[in-house]
């Protein structure tokens, strides 16, 4: 099991990103490259998606371009505990690295990245038209221009195994309520025969635990912070809804919970020891391959659990970023552009499965037979998904920042993730829900006095 390592790295982004907001010049480098060297170091999350580039790219990317790739793969915590170091310290280790919507314009307005937009513009055969506009804006600086290509775009959804429903007589609305979801959990809770009614997350870490718990008190009412920057996090809507959260998981959730994020419950869903699990959409892709999910052609796929809202999915792209201090910068945009081409997702449908396709970026994939047929029981709702994400009003009140599943400022990874220990904590009955989010108010409450 993964263990949180995030705290002090990410505690020095906050600090760093406020001190050094005017070096746009930052770490060196320049757009034209520099060394002329074929090997280039890359940095990513060990996601389905991730492993399945490092199996193709020896064959279909370095014997094209006789550029070697050296990969360094890490769980999700880790991997931004090291990308955070390497790239807000300007380490200079990788010259390609993965990082999200959260990190982005954050770091682009630090002068951290290298802008890709002229990079694409400038590639007839990338076809930068072709991206999605709610991942293009989620990836942009403020100047507009993209810091990040993505590799894969996701929003949230509620999976169901179907032969569970079925053999129970249970029906799953397509835009079910988290009322609705505990009552279908609790029927179809089997701990005898090691069945989870539900899996969600519960492992530390801003992009782990609190990604479906922030949707989950998004709709509640909830809000870390008012429109003033007045905290909420203790406020009745937010305590509610981690209470729900909580109690969820005590009673109808996985074995370990506090210690299982985004890979743990592929696992135990794609297994089958899970009735339903709320999380990305990108899982997907995995489920339904028959070659590494026990599931596959089983799960059902509604729109994410509401109370208060319409929607509550949210939105996200694992993305391909280019540090400042990357002296191989021309050769990195050779492997980003190849990584997040059309031809990529074709290569990975031929040769792994359509399924597998990392989706959501651009709109031609919708197009493609192969993929609308292997993806048909998850690909529209995907896409209406991501649409229906809105990162500026994701709640019932106005935000001070963009966001659905974190708030856009730099001081939101330490206080998420000092914040997600002690719900954690609450998950594994250590603590109460109460005195876990008294601490989180205490925090957000620090961080709120720089922006009042």
């Amino acid at each position: 099991m993964r263990k949180t390592r995030l705290t002090p790295v990410l505690a020095a982004l906050a600090t760093a990103a406020l001190t050094l907001g005017a070096c746009s010049g930052a770490g060196g480098g320049s757009g034209s490259g520099g060394g002329d060297s074929k090997t280039i170091t890359v940095l990513m999350v060990g996601n389905p998606q991730m492993e399945d580039i490092q199996k193709l790219t020896p064959d279909y990317f370095t014997k094209d371009t006789g550029i070697t790739v050296k990969f360094t793969i890490l769980p999700e915590n880790e991997l931004r505990d090291k990308v955070t170091q390497d790239v807000a310290t300007q380490g200079g280790q990788y010259d390609v690295v993965t990082i999200g919507a959260y990190e982005a314009p954050i770091w682009a307005k630090n002068g951290w990245l290298h802008e890709l937009s002229s990079y694409a513009q400038q590639d007839p055969s990338y076809d930068v038209g072709d991206l999605l506009e709610p991942m293009v804006q989620s990836l942009s600086g403020e100047d507009g221009k993209l810091y990040a290509a993505p590799f894969y775009g996701e929003s949230s959804f509620l999976m169901y195994n179907k032969e569970m429903f079925a053999a129970k007589g249970l029906t799953m609305p397509e835009r079910p309520t988290w009322q609705q979801v505990a009552d279908l959990a609790a029927k179809l809770d089997d701990k005898a025969a090691g069945v989870a009614g539900i899996c969600l997350r519960g492992l530390p870490g801003w992009g782990e635990v609190f990604a479906p718990l922030t949707t989950v008190v998004n709709t509640f009412g909830g809000t870390w912070f008012d429109k003033d920057w007045t905290p909420k996090v203790n406020a009745p809507e937010f305590t509610r809804a981690t209470q729900f959260y909580v109690d969820l998981i005590r009673k109808y959730g996985e074995p370990g919970a506090s210690q299982a994020g985004f890979t743990e419950c592929l696992n135990i869903f794609g297994q089958g020891k899970a009735a339903m699990w709320y999380d990305a959409t990108s899982a997907a892709g995995t489920l339904e391959d028959p070659n590494a999910s026990k599931v596959a052609g089983k799960v059902g796929y509604v729109y994410a659990p509401v109370v208060k809202t319409k929607s509550s999915g949210w939105l996200w792209a694992w993305a391909w970023a280019m540090p400042k201090t990357t002296k191989q910068a021309d050769t990195a945009w050779q492997f980003i552009s190849w990584a997040t081409s059309k031809e990529y997702e074709k290569l990975v449908g031929e040769k792994l499965g359509w399924s597998r396709v990392p989706a959501g970026k651009r709109k031609s994939t919708y197009d493609i037979p192969q993929y609308r047929e292997s993806a048909k029981a998850f690909a529209d709702i995907t896409l209406k998904a991501i649409e229906e994400a809105d990162p500026k009003n994701p709640g019932v009140q106005p935000r001070p920042a963009i966001g659905v599943q974190f708030v856009g400022i730099p001081e939101f990874a330490d206080l998420g993730t000092k914040v997600s220990q002690q719900v954690a904590a609450a998950i594994a009955g250590s603590t109460t829900v109460q005195k876990a989010l008294a601490e989180g108010q205490r925090l957000a409450t620090d961080v709120a006095k720089k922006y009042q």
